[in-house]
């Protein structure tokens, strides 16, 4: 018999679009099916994926490295090439939610699942989720707000995971 520990992994989760809230679900889902033990510390904007309505949107004015031709929407409107840059995109009235309904459309057309669907993964796999009190105080979050399955604390409960983890990221 071995003392040995499972592998541990800590992601910090502070993004929360469209883009930025599949990363810290993806990799959490996927470690714990590997057999690790994970937390993920949503703090800031990253706090609201906790909330019982994801309402998550992509941000093209926030992201330069978006590709302004993507496999995005219904079959015969996929790879048109946005012809203006970002910034003036993202300004431009409608564009945001146009943007977030052809991701989230492409997302479905590919066969991958929802935030809402990873998280619930995440949750019945065992990870630990914790939301920031600090965030929660500063934007006048209640734990009523969040889902259930969601433990409260400060980074000091995060980081007592953290310091004994294998992986640390920030997502």
């Amino acid at each position: 018999m071995t003392n040995e520990r499972p592998k541990r992994m800590a992601l910090i989760a502070s993004q929360g679009t469209l883009d930025w809230a599949y990363p810290p679900f993806i990799l959490a889902s996927t470690a714990v099916a590997m057999e690790m033990e994970v937390a993920v510390f949503f703090t800031f904007y990253g706090l609201t994926l906790l909330k019982r309505d994801i309402t998550a949107k992509v941000a093209p004015q926030a992201n330069p490295a978006m590709p302004m031709k993507m496999p995005f929407g219904p079959k015969g409107f996929q790879n048109i090439e946005w012809p203006m840059p970002n910034m003036l995109m993202g300004n431009l009235p409608g564009f945001e939610t146009t943007a977030t309904s052809l991701m989230k459309q492409t997302f479905k057309n590919k066969g991958v699942a929802t935030i809402e669907e990873l998280r619930e993964i995440c949750l019945e796999s065992g990870v630990k989720m914790i939301g920031c009190q600090m965030t929660m105080d500063v934007f006048g979050f209640s734990q009523d707000d969040f889902i259930d399955g969601v433990e409260v604390g400060g980074a000091a409960t995060f980081l007592e995971f953290a310091a004994d983890s294998d992986i640390q990221l920030f997502v």
